[in-house]
């Protein structure tokens, strides 16, 4: 069987296929010259798959697809070191599972020449590109390519084609305590709601509060900083069921919203817009009472 190497890998699987929506070129023809069969029991689990967790009803979609349609987009494998004629995935390890629940006997595979480094790259493109794969879930694969391959930021940052700063504020998530990281695994508690609590001794007493509370992450934020400093002459802590309001209101009117309070408990709402049809949003909503 010929295999086929690695090229383009930050620019997702598609530079290996080619995009299926584009006439067929002559670079694609040569890649589906490469493609073949193989006995689904030849293959396995690629061993740097950065993802723990595959939804379950996502996979059962997936199967019932396959079922109906067969595998449209081959299996990306490379050869298994320690056994000839077995293969490694080093994409598509959902399609894999659900055609194992589709009762598929053979899949079709592209076999490609990738040393360890190059098979956990394609994993993680495959899956940040093609799935929605936790945030939890992206930073270890960003910190695998940072202590087993000493990836720097800036060069994750080039090969994902991401900001340094996406990759160094994703990262900086995997320091928050492990009960706060469950909480974002979970789907309780957003990125944008945990950054704040990022060296915080707190932390997950705060996250709990918020997820109780539902605040928002700007909200979040205002916590933080009554957690961190004193407050100006005149102010006091902001309590966080005022911030769950402030939320709610921000919500339902889809803008910013600031409630100071005082110490006499009197204080002012602020309501932000940012063109006029946004302030007669403001303005219909205050005439209807």
């Amino acid at each position: 069987m010929s295999s086929f190497k690695k090229k383009g890998l930050g620019r997702g699987l598609s530079a290996l296929f080619g995009d299926q929506k584009k006439e067929p070129s002559s670079n694609n023809n040569s890649i589906q010259n490469n493609i073949t069969k193989a006995n689904i029991g030849d293959l396995s689990p690629n061993k740097f798959q950065p993802r723990a967790h595959f939804d379950e009803k996502k996979l059962e979609e997936l199967a019932n697809s396959i079922k109906k349609n067969g595998i449209i987009q081959p299996i990306a494998v490379r050869d298994d070191k320690a056994e000839t004629g077995k293969y490694e995935i080093v994409a598509g390890e959902r399609r894999w599972i659900a055609a194992q629940r589709a009762g598929l006997h053979e899949v079709p595979i592209i076999i490609l020449e990738l040393n360890d480094n190059e098979s956990l790259e394609v994993a993680i493109v495959e899956n940040i590109q093609r799935d929605d794969l936790n945030i939890i879930e992206e930073a270890k694969g960003y910190r695998r390519l940072s202590d087993e391959f000493g990836y720097d930021h800036e060069k994750i940052a080039r090969f994902m084609s991401k900001s340094r700063s996406h990759i160094s504020n994703t990262l900086r998530l995997l320091s928050l305590p492990l009960d706060v990281i469950g909480m974002i695994e979970g789907g309780s508690l957003t990125a944008g709601q945990a950054r704040p609590l990022i060296g915080l001794p707190s932390a997950t007493n705060i996250a709990e509060e918020v997820v109780k509370k539902n605040l928002s992450a700007r909200s979040v934020e205002i916590l933080v900083r009554n957690e961190k400093g004193p407050q100006k002459a005149g102010q006091i802590k902001v309590d966080a069921n005022i911030l769950s309001e402030q939320s709610k209101i921000e919500s339902n009117l889809g803008l910013n919203v600031s409630i100071q309070n005082k110490r006499n408990n009197s204080g002012k709402i602020t309501i932000l817009y940012k063109n006029l049809e946004q302030f007669e949003l403001i303005s219909n909503l205050l005439k209807r009472n």
